[in-house]
């Protein structure tokens, strides 16, 4: 079950898998996503359970555990108290007010982590390993808090880092249908073509005689642009099911001549030439020579990261321009936007590559690293708590005498929430 893992004794749990070796796992939202029951009513439940994980996975990236354990709890006293015959409207009425009123408790007790220290702190407490706390801590020092850090996979046994160039947009693949590891919703591009323009691709003609010439090179393509039309998309997504050739579409970020700008720095990070309307360029009219190059496309469903470990003077180049633009610029719109993308670009890429001696503990690793940096950055951006669910504890003490309704099903409510603030501990005590 998820709950024998919370907290610092808390234990792994297998994972048995039909076609792979088995998993060793103690993240919550992973072992709550492989439980199926054969009642359906009572799957059901699990699967509501499960949602729960994976919402605060989302939002938080970490804390699936105890989230699942607060669910558990709040469930058998809500219906506890409405099979006593309380109002359900009105429990819930209840519920959805101390869930607020500790929320908010929970925020204003929480402090920024801004030190080092602190950093390595919080991603070793997350991941079980002092020895991963240190390395996101080194990755967030060498990229920035904001910048772009992913987790790969190492040829050897050693957990190292890399900072290479590359940069992150905030657009996903422009269709699910393009995702390779459906466990992730992922695809990756390995030694891809990138194909980069601000035109709206509105027919497959239009593009049909450079995918031949990709084709016969035998490589993935990316391809960034303004808009492709539906029609254009399933006919690149069936023949990417065919298996005809690899290719992901990812619309252009920004808007307006942001957007252009945005694009430019693509082109330029990828070497490809911008296929611009405004230069009166056509798609029809495409060469190999047009398309860039990259050694790693990471697409997601909300973001694609571009990674190149070759250094390129035309990207110096362009980071220079952009300082020179932010002296001159003259409005905090105009400011902003180009700092954005000045960090995107000098940035560059975090890699923390994990070693493992067996691919059974490469996986857990791995999924131990992306926790702990989920949390890393949540703790970052809202601040953190005492651990050990001593917070919880600390404003059920507050609230069990205060938070108070003159109706008796309200405060019934109030009591599921209020009360299940303490089973936390209760459960890390039991591991």
């Amino acid at each position: 079950t998820v709950k024998v893992t919370l907290g610092p004794k808390g234990r792994n749990v297998i994972l048995e898998k039909a076609y792979d070796s088995p998993a060793i796992v103690n993240d919550g939202v992973s072992i709550a996503k492989e439980i199926e029951l054969k009642n359906p009513y009572q799957n059901m439940g699990a699967k509501l359970v499960y949602e729960v994980a994976s919402k605060t996975n989302d939002k938080a990236g970490d804390g699936t555990t105890t989230a699942t354990v607060l669910a558990q709890s709040m469930i058998h006293r809500g219906f506890d108290a409405i099979d006593a015959g309380a109002n359900p409207v009105l429990v819930k009425e209840g519920i959805e007010l101390a869930a607020l009123t500790v929320a908010k408790k929970l925020l204003a007790k929480s402090k920024k982590v801004d030190a080092q220290e602190d950093i390595q702190n919080v991603a070793a407490v997350s991941s079980g390993s002092q020895e991963i706390g240190k390395i996101i801590a080194q990755a967030m020092q060498k990229v920035g808090k904001d910048g772009v850090i992913n987790v790969d996979e190492s040829k050897g046994f050693e957990t190292e880092l890399e900072v290479v160039e590359g940069l992150q947009y905030d657009k996903g693949y422009a269709s699910p249908y393009f995702v390779s590891d459906r466990e992730s919703m992922t695809v990756q591009l390995e030694n891809a073509l990138v194909l980069v323009t601000d035109h709206k691709i509105s027919t497959v003609q239009e593009i049909v005689p450079i995918l031949e010439e990709v084709v016969k090179a035998s490589r993935p393509l990316l391809i960034v642009a303004e808009a492709v039309e539906n029609e254009v998309l399933g006919v690149l997504v069936a023949n990417k099911l065919r298996g005809t050739f690899n290719v992901v579409v990812t619309n252009a970020p920004g808007f307006g001549d942001n957007q252009k700008e945005m694009l430019q720095d693509i082109a330029v990070l990828t070497k490809a030439n911008f296929v611009s309307k405004e230069l009166n360029m056509k798609l029809a009219d495409l060469k190999m020579d047009d398309l860039g190059n990259i050694n790693k496309a990471i697409i997601k469903k909300d973001n694609t990261t571009l990674i190149s470990n070759s250094k390129s003077p035309e990207l110096e180049k362009r980071i220079q321009v952009l300082k020179t633009q932010i002296k001159n610029a003259t409005s905090d719109y105009e400011t902003k936007n180009l700092q954005e993308r000045l960090a995107k670009l000098s940035g560059g890429v975090a890699l923390i590559k994990v070693g493992a001696a067996t691919d059974t503990e490469l996986k857990d690793k791995k999924l131990r690293i992306e926790d702990a940096l989920n949390a890393t950055k949540a703790a970052i951006t809202e601040g953190i708590v005492v651990g050990g669910g001593k917070a919880l504890v600390e404003v059920y003490q507050e609230l069990k005498d205060t938070l108070v309704s003159d109706n008796k099903e309200v405060q019934q409510g109030i009591d599921v929430v209020v009360q299940s603030l303490l089973v936390p501990t209760y459960q890390i005590a039991y591991n």
